[in-house]
């Protein structure tokens, strides 16, 4: 039986937990949970919003009673227990590592790991990054999985203002400011690829329990890729593989 906990949350939500802790399995199980449930196409349902390790999901009440959803839920659980035998969906996001205007925290992860410019992009570049969830801005993937080799402190004063397509650390996590905001991850790179575009039809290019694999590029190379991205004539290579045994 699948370990899960259903708690209310007000009147006109429920939030289905998986476990504790952040884990490749335990994020699988909730996403395979929203899959199962859109599949279902439940009246009443609103919407619903994956974390690392639970499954928010809005309702109407008077459409979709309680008990009904929970009934649905733990069906849909038990109906996914095969979820980590899902295919990997893997996005090769280009990123220019070099210069100051692009990777300007770059020195500063390099004095903290005591590994070289050319050693952080390889470990930076040399995984598949899981999006456990998405939030604090549009498009904002938390990106999971990444080397303790170049683990570093967000900085003790956040910038006001971070470009759009900025690549940072924070910690044990990377990931990419969809927009322009104030931020405290140090940058270390920059994408040309939108990862939020407000006129597209999917405005968001991820979702959770995608993957994210960065490869380097040359500062020429972006300014080629920007524009592509501009007229609307890029998309990132998308690849599928079998989960790691």
């Amino acid at each position: 039986m699948t370990n899960i906990k259903i708690l209310p949350a007000g009147d006109s939500a429920v939030c289905a937990e998986f476990g504790r802790e952040i884990s490749p399995e335990i994020n699988r199980k909730v996403t395979a949970l929203k899959k199962a449930l859109e599949k279902k196409n439940l009246p009443g349902i609103s919407e619903m919003i994956p974390s690392y390790r639970s499954l928010l999901i809005l309702y109407h009440p008077l459409i979709l009673p309680f008990e009904k959803l929970e009934k649905a839920i733990r069906e849909s659980a038990e109906e996914n227990t095969g979820a980590e035998k899902e295919k990997k969906r893997i996005f090769h996001i280009p990123v220019c590592y070099s210069g100051r205007e692009y990777a300007p925290d770059m020195p500063s992860v390099c004095d903290y790991t005591s590994l070289s410019e050319k050693e952080v992009i390889g470990i930076h570049t040399g995984t598949d990054y899981r999006v456990y969830m998405l939030g604090f801005l549009p498009g904002f993937a938390y990106l999971g999985g990444m080397s303790e080799k170049i683990a570093v402190p967000r900085l003790e004063t956040p910038r006001k203002k971070i470009f759009a397509g900025a690549v940072g650390i924070g910690g044990n996590q990377t990931g990419v400011y969809p927009l322009e905001s104030p931020g405290g991850w140090r940058l270390i790179g920059k994408t040309p690829v939108r990862f939020y575009a407000k006129e597209k039809k999917e405005p968001v290019l991820l979702r959770a329990g995608d993957y994210v694999r960065f490869f380097e590029i040359s500062e020429a190379e972006l300014q080629v890729i920007a524009r592509q991205e501009e007229n609307g004539t890029y998309t990132p290579e998308i690849t599928e593989e079998a989960p790691a045994k």
